[in-house]
C-alpha cells in the first residue's frame, strides 16, 4: 500500500514537475502552526480553557459532594436501619449517575466548541492564504503535511501566511 501511495505521488507530481520547468511558483503552508500561533487561534484556546476552567471547578464541587455522601454513608450504615441506608445509597448512586453524565456532557461540550473554533479559523487561514497566493504570482500553495516527501524551505510561506492573517482580523 505504501508503495503504491508513493507512485501515485509521483505520477501525480509529474504535472507539477513540468509546470516548474515552465517557471511554476509553489508554496507550502502549515495550517496548524499558523491555527496555534495567529491571534484568533490563540483568543479561541484562551476561551476553550476558560470553559474548561468552568467545567474543572464544577466538577471538583460535584467529586467533594460525593466524596462527603460516601463517607456520611461508610460512617453510618452500620446504625442506619436497613431502608435509611438503602435510600442513603440510592441517592449516592443517582449523584455518581449525575456526575458521570456531567463529565461526558462536559468533554463532549469542550470537544464540539474546539471543533467549532478550529473549523472557523481553518477556514478563513485556507482564504488568507489563497489570496496570498493570488496576489505573490504563485500557481499553488500546498498544505504542509507528513506525507510530503521533500520541501524546500523557501517554499515554506507559513510565517507570510499568519502574518496576513493576523492582519486580516485586525481589520
Amino acid at each position: 500500500m505504501k508503495r503504491f501511495i508513493v507512485a501515485l505521488f509521483l505520477v501525480l507530481a509529474l504535472p507539477l514537475s513540468a509546470m516548474a520547468a515552465d517557471g511554476a511558483k509553489f508554496g507550502s503552508v502549515d495550517i496548524q502552526k499558523v491555527l496555534l500561533m495567529s491571534d484568533a487561534g490563540k483568543e479561541a484556546k484562551d476561551l476553550l480553557s476558560q470553559k474548561a476552567g468552568k467545567y474543572e471547578a464544577e466538577k471538583n464541587s460535584k467529586e467533594g459532594e460525593l466524596k462527603k455522601l460516601k463517607g456520611d454513608l461508610e460512617s453510618q450504615g452500620a446504625v442506619l436501619n436497613e431502608t435509611a441506608r438503602g435510600a442513603k445509597e440510592r441517592d449516592y448512586q443517582q449523584r455518581l449517575k449525575e456526575y458521570q453524565r456531567f463529565l461526558k456532557d462536559a468533554q463532549e461540550d469542550l470537544q464540539a466548541k474546539n471543533d467549532e473554533f478550529t473549523g472557523r479559523i481553518v477556514d478563513e487561514i485556507v482564504k488568507v492564504a489563497q489570496e496570498y497566493g493570488r496576489k505573490n504570482g504563485f500557481t499553488a500553495i500546498f498544505v504542509k503535511s507528513e506525507t510530503m516527501i521533500y520541501l524546500d524551505a523557501s517554499a515554506d510561506v507559513t510565517d507570510e501566511v499568519l502574518k496576513a492573517f493576523n492582519a486580516s482580523k485586525k481589520k
